[in-house]
C-alpha cells in the first residue's frame, strides 16, 4: 500500500508544492491509513498472542492426558507374568496337559478394546489441531 501511495504522490496528477487539494487529500489519506494499519496489527497481534497461550496450555493438558491413556493400549505385564507362572506351576506338579492347553503369554491374545482405541484417536486428533493453530499464530506474528 505504501508503494501505490508513493507512486501516487509521485505522479504529475498533484502538484509538488502541496498547495494543490489534490496532494492534501493523499497526505491525509496516508495518515489515516498509517492509523488505521496500526491499529489492525496491533489488535490481531494481541488476538494471536492469546491464541499461542490457550493452544499452549490446551497442548499440555492434552499429552498429559494422552500420557495417562496409553496403559490402556499395551497388555498388563502382571497378567503375562502370571500366566507364565501358572504354567509352571502346573509343570512342576506334572500336569503337563493343562500347562500346554493355555496359551505361552495372554499378551499374544490380548487386544486393546474399540473404545480405547476411538478415544486415543481423538485424543491426537485434538493435540494435532491445537498445534496446528499454534503454528498458524506464529506464522500469523512473523508476517
Amino acid at each position: 500500500m505504501k508503494q501505490v501511495l508513493d507512486v501516487l504522490q509521485d505522479s504529475t496528477i498533484a502538484s509538488k508544492n502541496g498547495k494543490d487539494h489534490r496532494s492534501r487529500f493523499w497526505g491525509v489519506y496516508k495518515r489515516v491509513a498509517e492509523e488505521h494499519d496500526g491499529e489492525f496489527l496491533e489488535r490481531y497481534t494481541s488476538d494471536m498472542d492469546i491464541v499461542l497461550v490457550f493452544s499452549g496450555l490446551f497442548s499440555a493438558v492434552s499429552t498429559s492426558f494422552i500420557v495417562a491413556m496409553e496403559a490402556n493400549l499395551t497388555p498388563n505385564p502382571s497378567d503375562t507374568t502370571n500366566a507364565l507362572l501358572t504354567q509352571l506351576v502346573d509343570i512342576g506338579l506334572g500336569n503337563l496337559a493343562a500347562a500346554g492347553s493355555a496359551p505361552a503369554t495372554p499378551a499374544s491374545t490380548w487386544s486393546p478394546t474399540t473404545t480405547a482405541l476411538r478415544i486415543q484417536a481423538i485424543a491426537y486428533a485434538s493435540l494435532s489441531m491445537s498445534l496446528l493453530a499454534a503454528f498458524g499464530a506464529v506464522l500469523g506474528k512473523q508476517w
